[in-house]
Parts: C-alpha cells; sequence; structure tokens
C-alpha cells in the first residue's frame, strides 16, 4: 500500500506540469470569438485581429511593391468573412518591414497594446535571426505576456520560407526559430500557426518553393495562402 502511495505522489506532479505545457486547443482557444463572429445586427460589435511582424504581414512582395490585398492579414479577413458573413471585422496591421521582435517590443505597449483587439498575430522569426534565439525568446515571451494580461487571445505564427536558406539540413537557422516559437506556444498555452511546417512540402525542391515565392524571402499570393489556411485553422465555423 505504502508503495503505490509513493508511484501516485511522483507521477501526478509530472501529468499537471505537461498539461501546462501544451498549445492551445484550436477547437477550443477561440470559441468565444466564434460566437460573437455568429451574433446579428444590432447585437454584434466590432472583432478586431492585429497583425504585429515584420515585412510578411505587412505586405511586402518584391521590395519596394507593398500587395495588402495579396497578404495574408488580408486574405485571413476575405475567408472569415466567407464564414461569418454577419461579422464586422477589422483586421488592423502594425508590422514594419525590416523590424525584429526586439523593436517590435519596444513599441508593443504604444502601438499595440493600446488597441482594443480581440486577437493578436505575431510574426518576427525572419527577422529574428538577426538578433538571435536568446533574443529574440525574451522580446516574444514579454509581448506574449502583456497580451495575455490584457485578456487578448494570441496566436504565434512560426517563419515563412526564405530560399537562401538551406532546408536539406534540419538544424537549419529557421528551423531553430520555428522550434522556439512552438515552444512559447505551449508555455503560454496560446495559439499557433505553424506557416514552416506548411511550407515543408516544398523544401526538397528549389524549383517548386519558388513558385510560392516573390523574391527570396517573400512569399507570393500563393504562399501567403498557405499562412492564411494555417491561421484560419484557429477560426473554423461553429454553429451555436
Amino acid at each position: 500500500m505504502k508503495k503505490a502511495t509513493l508511484i501516485l505522489f511522483i507521477f501526478i506532479p509530472i501529468l499537471t506540469f505537461g498539461q501546462q505545457n501544451l498549445v492551445a486547443d484550436s477547437s477550443t482557444y477561440l470559441t468565444a470569438i466564434k460566437n460573437d463572429l455568429q451574433v446579428k445586427w444590432s447585437k454584434n460589435r466590432t472583432i478586431n485581429l492585429v497583425f504585429h511582424g515584420h515585412s510578411v504581414p505587412s505586405g511586402y512582395f518584391r521590395t519596394p511593391v507593398v500587395n495588402t490585398l495579396g497578404a495574408y492579414p488580408h486574405l485571413v479577413l476575405k475567408d472569415i468573412k466567407q464564414q461569418y458573413p454577419y461579422a464586422v471585422i477589422n483586421t488592423i496591421v502594425t508590422a514594419i518591414g525590416g523590424e525584429n521582435a526586439e523593436r517590435g517590443a519596444k513599441r508593443f505597449d504604444a502601438d499595440v497594446l493600446s488597441l482594443k483587439m480581440d486577437v493578436l498575430f505575431i510574426d518576427y522569426s525572419l527577422n529574428d535571426r538577426n538578433i538571435g534565439l536568446e533574443r529574440a525568446y525574451k522580446a516574444w515571451d514579454e509581448m506574449v505576456k502583456k497580451a495575455l494580461a490584457k485578456g487578448v487571445k494570441v496566436i504565434l505564427l512560426t517563419p515563412s520560407p526564405d530560399t537562401k536558406v538551406d532546408f536539406s539540413n534540419p538544424d537549419n537557422e529557421l528551423a531553430k526559430h520555428a522550434a522556439q516559437v512552438r515552444k512559447l506556444a505551449a508555455e503560454n498555452n496560446v495559439g499557433l500557426a505553424d506557416s514552416y511546417k506548411a511550407f515543408e512540402f516544398l523544401f526538397s525542391n528549389k524549383t517548386e518553393i519558388e513558385k510560392y515565392m516573390s523574391q527570396t524571402n517573400h512569399p507570393n499570393e500563393l504562399g501567403h495562402a498557405l499562412i492564411a489556411t494555417e491561421i484560419m485553422k484557429w477560426f473554423n465555423f461553429k454553429a451555436i
């Protein structure tokens, strides 16, 4: 009897720890927001989606051309409106081309937290290669925790491709940042849109991946559509 009690004492903390370090459940994480998206006039409200990051969510295709309507924030808006025709939705892009997460964190209070947002998307990993994993982790974690403290739902994005990266090396720099974003999502129990994984089917063929890119580090509309599809997994329709 004493031995059985000891076994339970050892295993319960392990199970509890595991439950605390999981990415949010896509079927339930945004339930309240998805319900609000289905409310008709005159009882509905405006839903604000904020996209914070670098040049990709900003809409840069072949620099300096900015294709706002072909970038994933706009594609997500179109897809959500198809599922939720009664919804009033703002997609607000606070992203800046060339920026990394440290710079995004410095202006986070003024430019992002000041907005009355329902869902925050963060996408910085392509440029975070310039500051390294440790500094990027600190900046992302700071932004996530500030948003959560305000009751905002958060979805983190792993990096989209850079064709200069050697994808045959599973330990390449982008893969490391992708792994860190997944870790951050699990540690904070928030959402994850795994852009890196969405592009993996192209990594073995440079010619194929270039069909989804407008330049080396910017997706074209086909590439942005892959990212939008990952995000839309969090907005699947659920009748109320």
